[in-house]
């Protein structure tokens, strides 16, 4: 089976490359912009400063031939499979990184702590559910 996945943005950050990225955001990931389509406006419409969301970005740049890895790049650690890891190196190299909303200028969002380089496709934005919503 095959499907069309489309970016609908991109993160700008002053990450430049893959391996300036921390493992986690928790270990130094900078603010960044997420840069939207234009077209998606009303689909930004009700995002504000202190949302919480997961933004679901393609990691384009992951070997995607990657079966197993060495946790965290640790080679004392000892192989592990990638679906029991957060390696980029993965069949379908989808990132998912929870973030707080800072700002919302039209389809450009502000956004803290992400783990992910300029240029990175953003696929898709989805709230953090928490018992009000």
């Amino acid at each position: 089976m095959t499907f069309e996945l489309r970016a609908i943005g991109h993160v700008e950050s002053v990450l430049r490359a893959g391996e300036d990225v921390p493992k986690q955001a928790d270990e130094g990931a900078p603010d960044a912009w997420l840069a939207l389509d234009p077209a998606l406006a009303a689909a930004c419409a009700d995002l504000a400063a202190g949302d919480e969301l997961v933004v679901v970005t393609w990691l384009h740049e992951a070997d995607r031939s990657t079966q197993v890895v060495h946790p965290r790049s640790d080679p004392t650690r000892p192989p592990t499979g990638v679906f029991s890891t957060r390696s980029p190196a993965r069949p379908n190299p989808l990132g998912l990184h929870t973030v707080r909303v800072l700002a919302v200028h039209g389809t450009r969002v502000h956004v803290d702590a992400l783990e992910a380089f300029d240029g990175t496709p953003v696929v898709d934005l989805k709230p953090v559910l928490t018992a009000r919503r």
